[in-house]
């Protein structure tokens, strides 16, 4: 009997344990075991997920690794990504240009569009797309892991690195690929400058802000944004910051204040209370006092009854410059007792700070210390152009955070750019892990001016990472290798990157710029309409380098101000376009035609076999395009993607059954089983 009541208590023991283990959240307890990846994504943003779609398609071991509990939690209040979801075409590529907010994938429903339909959505409707665009992909995603420390494996970097969560856990992995983006706000020391509140934490009710005046401090997006919002409420809105405003319609860069946020200016021209005013914030002071007259002070904390109003002063003027302790403010310590026409000499109910945000550098250690960048105030970290951090191997930056390497020059910061970017990083993550090369596209060179006025004429990637992400051309003599979207400012690294190699023939460089003649942006002449001077335009437009031999490092760092590429050997600007549509024969066509056939040394143009029968009879070397076809037997040079694209553009009719050519196929033998004469079958209708 007293055997069996140990055994009793022992079962009874044993199920109180299993009891309180079970009760403990399995994301809560402490766990030293290390997992194991070859990627670890840092981050489940648009970025963060856009790597995890490519990982997942190449079938890699990956973990996306997010603090939150769900995807893309930091936005802006009102997004001011264009999301233009008619355009009157129906090509996928091409609409891209116009949709700022989708992520690239091979679903062609998974887009945007299915969220919100205006223009300029609210914020809100971002984080649901990427729980979608998470859920249906199944992308493995771990929610709740706040990663606090980052180090690497060994002291070089090259072992991995390993990720260390707010429980203890530990994550290893070969490759790291940090998508966190910019969330911690950027501030200024000031005196006072405890007094303002934070763009990230200010209420969006504008009814809190009824008859108020407000000192809103920066002059980007978030500043005119939140003054837009409280527009109507407000008595009074000034903004100060050392710098003038910016306008992305002047400028061509995204991040500039958009129209879409500045309604202020009219009020501001207008002279109907509100206002912006250039100053330094190192040396201002913000102080306080009470609504009866009392005593200004600074260094207390604000009581939420809003009883006090502020000052902006100078340091320079105050008694006591530290911020920390009570101090008697007089007439004499404001500007306004200096010069009574000063600007700021009213009082303000709240002073606010907009001044953006910078990168997370606390959590990486000293083995994995990423170096801050020479531009944007430091706030971004230095990664070489293949988006490696500098001096951490087999750590890369994705997404808003690795904007420094076209920071004020491209959309690299923003979705509708890095999409793009993360893409071409995956590419090298591709051939160097997994010994992968650049996808390339073979093709014959009589092809290769149809083919570049089809990528200008619709290719996203070219359009959005303008001056950034370029087609390379590998010249092959009559053969040619066609690699899209590559970072060209990494070219002198393209062996090494790509996996492909430049041959004796040179190669081209086929990319988006805006032109260098600053004009009026909305004045007469601000557009070039002659294509013999296409060099002048101003607006974005296709422009091709050709070089004899790969571009070195020192070619890199000495190229011209402004230019994406070193001097060429041969270039040629295509004429900028009012539709941006390059597909006119006379003014795009032709020129780019005349240029390759310089570059070449080749007679690109084509014939009907009539004339390339004759030709035949009458020149030892007859033109590339009849050597290639017509002599061959075939009515046109191609393979199945060509035919396919022919086929659905009507420019050739559907023959029996579903027979094309095979990429290897001559036209001749495809001919008898497709039951079709060998004629032209071209529409040239269309």
């Amino acid at each position: 009997m007293g055997m069996l009541m140990e055994l009793v208590l022992v079962i009874l023991c044993l199920l109180s344990i299993i009891s309180v283990a079970r009760s403990v959240p399995d994301d809560h307890h402490i766990d030293n075991s290390t997992r194991h990846h070859d990627y670890c994504v840092l981050g489940a943003g648009p970025a963060g997920l856009q790597m995890g779609y490519f990982l997942s398609r190449s079938q890699r071991d990956y973990i996306i690794l997010e603090r939150n509990a769900g995807p893309g939690s930091f936005f802006q209040k009102k997004l001011i990504s264009i999301n233009k979801i008619y355009t009157g075409r129906r090509n996928r590529e091409f609409n891209l240009r116009h949709d700022w907010n989708s992520l690239l994938s091979d679903r062609p429903d998974l887009l945007f569009q299915r969220i919100s339909r205006d223009l300029y959505p609210e914020a809100d409707a971002y984080p649901l797309y990427l729980s979608m665009f998470e859920k249906e992909l199944g992308l493995q995603v771990k929610y709740g892991t706040d990663i606090g420390r980052v180090r690497a494996s060994d002291p070089t970097g090259n072992s991995g690195y390993i990720l260390t969560d707010q429980h203890g856990a530990d994550y290893k992995c070969r490759v790291l690929l940090v998508s966190t983006g910019l969330w911690v706000p950027e501030q200024v020391d000031f005196v006072g400058s405890h007094l303002a509140e934070g763009y990230e934490s200010i209420s969006t009710d504008p009814e809190e802000y009824k008859d108020q005046a407000i000192l809103i401090l920066g002059k980007g997006n978030s500043a005119f944004e939140t003054a837009q919002s409280i527009l109507g409420r407000a008595s009074r809105i000034h903004l100060y910051s050392p710098s003038p405003v910016r306008l992305a319609w002047q400028t061509h860069y995204v991040g500039d204040l958009r129209a879409v946020n500045n309604e202020l200016l009219d009020t501001y021209q207008l002279k109907s209370l509100d206002g912006l005013v250039e100053g330094g914030l190192e040396d201002i002071a913000i102080v306080r006092r009470r609504r009866d007259g009392g005593k200004m002070k600074t260094g207390k904390k604000r009581p939420a009854e809003r009883k006090e109003q502020f000052y902006l002063t100078l340091s320079e003027l105050l008694d006591n410059r530290d911020g920390n302790k009570s101090a008697n403010i007089t007439a004499e310590n404001l500007p306004g007792y200096h010069d009574d026409n000063f600007s700021l000499r009213q009082p303000y109910d709240r002073v606010i700070r907009c001044l953006g945000f910078r990168f997370n550098f606390s959590i990486f250690d000293g083995s994995a210390r990423l170096p801050h960048s020479s531009c944007a105030r430091g706030r971004l970290p230095a990664v070489t152009s293949w988006y490696e951090g500098r001096g951490t191997p087999n750590l890369f930056i994705l997404g808003t955070a690795a904007h420094s390497r076209d920071y004020r020059m491209s959309a690299g910061g923003f979705i509708h750019g890095f999409r793009y970017t993360v893409r071409a990083v995956h590419k090298v993550l591709e051939h160097r892990y997994h010994n992968n090369a650049w996808p390339a596209t073979r093709l014959s060179t009589s092809q290769l001016l149809s083919w570049i006025l089809k990528r200008v004429n619709e290719a996203s990637g070219l359009y959005q990472m303008f001056g950034v992400l370029g087609d390379v051309i590998l010249l092959q003599g009559t053969q040619c290798e066609y690699l899209e979207e590559f970072p060209v400012q990494a070219l002198p690294q393209f062996n090494a990157l790509s996996g492909q190699r430049v041959s004796e023939h040179g190669l081209l460089v086929v990319v988006m710029q805006y032109g260098l003649n600053r004009t009026d942006t909305l004045g007469p002449g601000r557009a070039e309409s002659e294509w013999t001077k296409a060099w002048k335009s101003n607006f974005l437009h296709p422009v091709i380098y050709y070089y004899r031999t790969l571009p070195t490092e020192r070619d890199m760092r000495q190229r011209p101000v402004g230019w994406p590429l070193p001097r060429p050997d041969a270039v040629h600007h295509m004429v900028e376009d009012f539709l941006t549509e390059w597909d006119q024969p006379i003014s795009h066509s032709q020129p780019l035609r005349r240029f390759l056939e310089h570059c070449l040394q080749n007679d690109l143009r084509a014939f009907y076999a009539e004339s390339c029968f004759r030709l035949s009879l009458t020149n030892r070397k007859p033109p590339l395009f009849c050597r290639q076809g017509y002599m061959n037997k075939e009515g046109f040079v191609g393979n199945s993607h060509l035919w396919q694209h022919a086929r659905e553009a009507g420019l050739m009719p559907t023959h029996q059954g579903s027979v094309t050519p095979t990429d290897d196929e001559p036209f001749s033998e495809y001919v008898p089983r497709a039951g079709a004469a060998v004629t032209s079958t071209f529409n040239f209708d269309v």
